[in-house]
């Protein structure tokens, strides 16, 4: 009897794993939404805020290499699981905080927990796409990040309004546990996966140099990936990248309160429209890439960093937020760095799944990630201690500067060394449509 198949069942899975990035930046998402009622409620200054929120980006940070470590050793479905199923309880438990001490805890529990999102897409997105499909895929996957950040207002607005801010976090964490369930079901590698037709496994493999084929190399140590410049051009970039993400999605909401003077109501009715616009960098990031190959006949390394340097000048946006007087033109202006950013975020984590093989490229991710959330921990507290003093307009200014820097680094660092295994492909299948299935 003929097994059944699924046609295009590489972009059902990374439908699974967007799923999964949505609730978990549901869950993340929530203390932003929430922050202007618990700093009333549990008496917090700006700056023990920023105490709350670096718990997350630090114990995120620190804990990214070894999500990496745990999902290239005991494999993506059962790592991936164990993490998501953390996140959601971890979640849940902030609504027994009773002070910022307790919620910095329960947040950097969350930190941990959350730390594999990354390397387990980047890891599951080297083992079911081609070469010249994954960025569409990160970018699909990426559209999760701002996809749970955006539905965050106003369900978190909602839940404070008609119950309390407790209940708040136990939905947006409790909906994760359903993933699990799901994920356990349904994802499986493409070698074990029984609705996977002959041709789009023939399709997936040809489109993966010999790096991405092989799955039983030596799982590097952190050490020999930090040796390794094609490793700094993409841990840098990320380290000045990251503080711009963590600042719009811990800060926006203090500081429309704070700053431009809306009340929670506007707060769910606006606050989510940056999210929306980064939604859409997520989708056009992915598909900027191989536009760039047809247009410019560029190669693949070249393209994403393209991508990065595009992201990167659009950036000029939210540096501008503090020459506009009016709230709804500052959004608009986030919404241009939203969109700015996870254009360059998306580039920065399939260059990952570019130049690392399957056996290593959720370590490499997850330090990358070390690397962001560490500057995004440090920029945090800068937040918290100067916000109030000298105001959070030059902040803005200095994201814009870190994401030009980073693009300049990352194309000095990615040489054309990378480009090498580039060459085992076809040249001509890089400048197919990212959408068709070879039949």
């Amino acid at each position: 009897m003929q097994r059944k198949t699924i046609k295009g069942l590489r972009w059902w899975i990374i439908g699974l794993i967007m799923i999964g990035t949505v609730f978990n930046y549901l869950a993340r998402s929530s203390l932003s939404v929430a922050a202007p009622t618990l700093t009333e409620t549990l008496h917090m200054s700006t700056q023990q805020y920023s105490y709350v929120v670096t718990a997350f980006q630090g114990c995120y940070a620190l804990a990214q290499p070894i999500a990496g470590f745990v999902l290239d050793s005991v494999g993506v479905k059962i790592g991936f699981a164990i993490f998501a199923f953390g996140w959601a309880i971890a979640n849940m438990l902030h609504g027994l905080a009773s002070s910022w001490p307790s919620l910095a805890f329960f947040r950097g529990l969350l930190g941990v927990s959350e730390a594999a999102i990354f390397p387990a897409g980047m890891k599951a997105i080297s083992q079911w796409f081609p070469a010249k499909e994954r960025s569409v895929a990160t970018g699909w996957l990426n559209t999760g990040t701002s996809i749970g950040a955006m539905l965050a207002p106003p369900l978190v607005v909602w839940c404070i309004l008609k119950y309390n801010w407790q209940f708040a976090f136990v939905l947006t964490g409790g909906v994760a546990l359903i993933w699990v369930a799901l994920w356990l079901v349904f994802f499986r590698s493409p070698a074990e996966h029984t609705m996977l037709s002959q041709d789009e496994a023939e399709y997936i493999r040809a489109g993966q140099d010999a790096a991405q084929q092989s799955t039983a190399g030596k799982r590097p140590s952190w050490k020999e990936v930090l040796k390794q410049r094609r490793f700094w051009g993409i841990g840098i970039p990320r380290m000045l990248a990251e503080p711009a993400w963590q600042t719009f999605g811990a800060w926006i909401p203090l500081y429309m309160v704070t700053v431009r003077h809306m009340n929670l109501k506007e707060i769910a009715l606006f606050a989510w429209m940056p999210f929306l616009a980064a939604d859409l960098g997520c989708l056009i990031g992915g598909y900027l890439a191989p536009l760039f190959i047809r247009w410019f006949g560029c190669s693949l390394i070249t393209s994403r960093k393209l991508v990065i340097a595009t992201g990167a000048v659009l950036m000029i946006g939210p540096a501008c937020v503090g020459l506009v007087a009016s709230p709804y033109a500052a959004i608009a202006l986030f919404c241009v760095g939203t969109f700015a950013h996870q254009t360059i975020s998306g580039a920065l984590f399939t260059l990952a799944s570019d130049v690392f093989g399957q056996h290593e490229v959720a370590t490499a991710t997850g330090l990358s990630g070390m690397f962001g959330y560490l500057g995004a921990t440090v920029f945090s507290l800068i937040v918290g201690a100067v916000a109030g003093t000298i105001g959070y307009n030059p902040l803005f200014v200095c994201l814009m500067l870190f994401d030009l820097i980073g693009a300049v680094v990352a194309w000095r660092l990615i040489s054309n060394q990378q480009q090498d295994n580039e060459r085992n492909h076809a040249v001509g299948a890089a400048l197919q449509p990212a959408h068709r299935v070879k039949a």
